[in-house]
């Protein structure tokens, strides 16, 4: 396990004055290691002030995004996530595609054991959108908790 010198040499945005991307930045996200990595348990982050464009049209869209995962080795630094969930601020993208790029980034920079991200973007023209992608590492319990997880959604 990393000691405390080793993890605030290793990590940029914690502690330091907050630089602000304009466009999608996943090089942002920052990891340090699971002090637990033998148990099974959740982190969760929710944001609720989450923005990006509207590919075609440009306007902004909001949502709330929710994550939660089961970390493995290495678990995603939480003022890094937020700085990196920032950069879609100036990104088109639909909401289905911020939804599933974040649960890719994620995966591939942790590589957790389980992760799920849900997102509760607010109406327009009428019609919320509430995408949800998960992922359960293959060959393992947590990919069958993915697809159970995946198909007891609404």
């Amino acid at each position: 396990m990393e000691n405390n010198q080793d993890l605030r040499a290793r990590l940029h945005a914690l502690g330091r004055k907050t630089e602000y991307r304009q466009d999608y930045a996943p090089e942002v996200l920052e990891t340090f290691d699971n002090p637990h990595p033998g148990r099974d348990y959740w982190v969760r982050f929710n944001c609720p002030e989450f923005t990006s464009l509207c590919p075609i049209t440009g306007q902004p869209d909001f949502a709330e995004i929710r994550i939660g995962y089961m970390p493995d080795v290495r678990m995603v630094e939480s003022k890094s996530l937020k700085l990196y969930l920032f950069s879609f601020r100036n990104h088109g993208a639909f909401h289905e595609d911020c939804v599933n790029t974040i649960l890719n980034d994620l995966v591939r920079l942790m590589d957790p054991k389980y992760l799920e991200v849900t997102g509760y973007f607010t109406p327009r023209g009428g019609i919320s959108i509430y995408p949800y992608a998960n992922y359960g590492r293959p060959g393992t319990k947590y990919e069958q908790l993915a697809e159970q997880r995946l198909f007891a959604r609404e």
